[in-house]
């Protein structure tokens, strides 16, 4: 394996960045942002996950011309039908940021008890090489939605995120915790070796 291999992690929000860099941290890759790569536009997403994350990933790679990978995460609250879903970065709409969003979240769960604020953090993620080869992998964590934020850690959804297997908000986790059953640990962590043939291939 060459010592310039390099991974670029395509997204533009820097948590999910320092979470998948942590998530991957004995990979032997110098890690590339999507920022050092102004070049590279992704597109709008969509409703799907997997297809959401896949040409992400796909976009990048062949952009930047290096192995990508990406993912696409969201949500799903039981209460509201599963939404915000895959929409859940936009949720509420653009101009909101993440504790607009938790608000405009909570306000509509206004009124929802016992099993209607059961929720689901569901990820996919992505690799994909510049020569075209790709895959994806899918990781969930359960609980329920707090009645107001708790926490001074994470980002997104987590302070309002309890966690049924570690009882706890997930805001209130140190990194380490977090990442251990995270929907996206789950999911970058069931890519690991795949990813480890490939960098050790290029």
């Amino acid at each position: 394996m060459s010592d310039r291999a390099e991974l670029v992690v395509a997204t533009g929000n820097e948590g999910k960045l320092r979470e998948i860099r942590a998530i991957l941290t004995d990979l032997p890759v110098r890690w590339r942002s999507l920022a050092e790569f102004p070049e590279c536009v992704l597109p709008e997403e969509g409703d799907d996950y997997r297809e959401n994350a896949l040409v992400k990933a796909r976009v990048a790679a062949r952009a930047t011309g290096r192995l990508a990978v990406a993912d696409d995460s969201g949500l799903e609250v039981e209460g509201l039908g599963g939404r915000p879903g895959p929409h859940s970065a936009r949720y509420g709409g653009p101009d909101l940021d993440a504790a607009g969003r938790v608000a405009h979240l909570l306000e509509e769960m206004r009124g929802l008890e016992g099993a209607a604020r059961d929720a689901r953090f569901v990820c996919i993620a992505a690799w994909a090489t510049p020569e075209g080869a790709s895959g994806t992998a899918e990781g969930e964590c359960r609980g329920r939605i707090l009645d107001a934020p708790r926490g001074q850690g994470g980002f997104g959804y987590d302070p309002v995120f309890w966690s049924s297997e570690l009882e706890a908000c997930m805001a209130e986790l140190d990194d380490a915790q977090k990442n251990a059953i995270s929907h996206r640990g789950r999911a970058f962590l069931a890519l690991r070796e795949v990813l480890l043939g490939r960098i050790r291939s290029r």
